[in-house]
Parts: C-alpha cells; sequence; structure tokens
C-alpha cells in the first residue's frame, strides 16, 4: 500500500504545467492495464510502485528523467517496501530510458519488465482520435523545439518504433495492440512529412 502522503505528492508531480501527455491520466491508463493483467505478474508490487513513479521527474529539456525518476522512488519508497522490491521498481523505471531490458534479469523479472514496459507503450496502439491526442500533447510537452527540428526528431523516434519486428515485447499485448499500433504510427509519419 502506498502512503497517502507519497500519493498526493505525486499527484502534485504529474500536475506541473510542462506536462501534456506525462500526467495523472497517463498513470490512471497504466492502472486500468494493471489491473486487468495483474494475474499475469510475478512480482505486483514493484511493478505497481514503478507505474506510479515512472514519470515522477518530468523536464522535457533533461535527459535524466528516468534517473531521477528511479531515484526519487528508491528514496521515497524506503521504509515501505522491502529493498529488493524497491531495487526491481527502480531497473524498471530506468528501463523506460530506452524502453528495453537490461540483461541479466531473473525470468521472473524480465517478463514482468515486459508487460510494463508494453502497458507503457499502450497509447501507440490506443484508438485513432486518443493516439492523435497523444501526438498533440507530446508536441505541446516539446513546443520549444522548432517546427523542422521537431519533425525529424519525432520522426526518427516513431521509425524506430515501427521497425522494430515486435513493437510489444509480451503475446498478450502483442495480440492486442501491435496492428493498430503500426496504423497510427504510419498515420503519424505520414503527417510530420506533410508537416502537420
Amino acid at each position: 500500500m502506498i502512503p497517502a502522503a507519497l500519493m498526493e505528492a505525486l499527484r502534485q508531480r504529474y500536475d506541473e504545467p510542462q506536462r501534456h501527455y506525462h500526467t495523472w491520466v497517463h498513470i490512471e491508463a497504466l492502472l486500468g492495464h494493471y489491473r486487468r493483467w495483474v494475474r499475469h505478474l510475478k512480482r505486483p508490487e514493484p511493478v505497481l510502485w514503478a507505474l506510479y513513479w515512472h514519470d515522477a521527474v518530468y523536464d522535457p529539456q533533461a535527459k535524466d528523467n528516468e534517473e531521477q525518476s528511479a531515484q526519487l522512488l528508491e528514496r521515497e519508497a524506503a521504509g515501505h517496501v522491502p529493498p529488493h522490491d524497491i531495487g526491481f521498481a527502480a531497473t524498471i523505471i530506468r528501463a523506460t530510458t530506452t524502453h528495453t531490458g537490461p540483461e541479466g534479469l531473473p525470468a521472473q523479472d524480465a517478463g514482468d519488465l515486459a508487460l510494463f514496459l508494453d502497458m507503457d507503450l499502450s497509447i501507440l496502439g490506443a484508438p485513432e482520435p486518443v493516439y492523435d491526442q497523444y501526438e498533440r500533447d507530446i508536441r505541446a510537452e516539446y513546443s520549444f523545439v522548432p517546427a523542422d527540428a521537431y519533425r525529424a526528431g519525432r520522426g526518427a523516434i516513431l521509425e524506430g518504433f515501427l521497425s522494430r519486428p515486435r513493437l510489444y515485447f509480451t503475446d498478450i499485448a502483442h495480440a492486442e495492440w501491435d496492428t493498430a499500433a503500426r496504423a497510427n504510427l504510419a498515420r503519424a509519419l505520414r503527417a510530420l512529412e506533410q508537416g502537420s
């Protein structure tokens, strides 16, 4: 159970003015997937803590948000969660930097990490209007980037996802979101190429 004071502080973080996508709405969306798929998790508690903290520090102009979020979790979870679980939750958060898992995790942890990363990318497979709002929200978070540079950078990210043989690591997420995600990504790339 996450203490109420920690939860309230988190909600304030997710309400910061620079956020448009990385808000509490994103956390609530992930919680919906978590509740639906928690039976597939071997260690649900650290996954839940990672879910709440994974974007706790979010500055679009910074390069170390994931590391700062992981360190915040390590400090704030101390005394509330066993150290082994804190370590795994922090590993999950750090893995969101590249959306790949580190080598050498035990199989059960690797499976939980894979499912978390898939849930974090669930937005890619959202219905078209939801996905299109996501693209607008990401642009708003990076409003300080000039249009041409944004199109190039965002295009590279979307192409990177599209080039993956599998967007989602787990079979359940792949079956649910892959087709829609590829259609959304291709549509978003076309929009960038057209300058919209």
